[in-house]
């Protein structure tokens, strides 16, 4: 508030609503993995906005939603670089015995918790079929 930075401003705000109205719908009190959760939705919201707005060639409203993400962005833990993710693929394939595409899903629930805000769920997804298909 101090440094006059509205866009800053109004986005934390969004996020600390959007974390308070998971807390009373579900009755619960959010942990940290839930916390990065709602900001990883609210940056996926922001990425689909993007698009639909790139599309209508509405430049200013463009601009806006990537500040919004790059606020957000700013709260998440810091992102695995593609050898480690690959790894974890690697291990996770081996450690559910996956063999072909049928078997995504289980890699993919066997990944979720290790890579949750620390790597693109649809970047690792495509890794994933890429890996089980050939």
């Amino acid at each position: 508030m101090r440094a006059k930075d509205a866009a800053r401003l109004s986005t934390v705000r969004l996020l600390l609503a959007a974390i308070k109205q998971r807390e009373v719908d579900e009755r619960i009190e959010l942990d940290d993995a839930a916390v990065v959760g709602v900001i990883e939705k609210m940056i996926k919201q922001r990425r689909e906005s993007i698009a639909q707005f790139e599309k209508a060639a509405r430049k200013d409203l463009v601009d806006a939603e990537k500040a919004e993400v790059q606020v957000l962005s700013a709260y998440l833990p810091a992102q695995m670089g593609a050898a480690e993710v690959e790894k974890l693929v690697d291990s996770a394939i081996s450690e559910t015995g996956a063999a072909s595409a049928k078997d995504i899903g289980k890699v993919m629930a066997a990944l979720k918790p290790r890579l949750a805000g620390k790597a693109d769920m649809g970047k690792v997804s495509a890794l994933v079929k890429t890996k089980l298909a050939g």
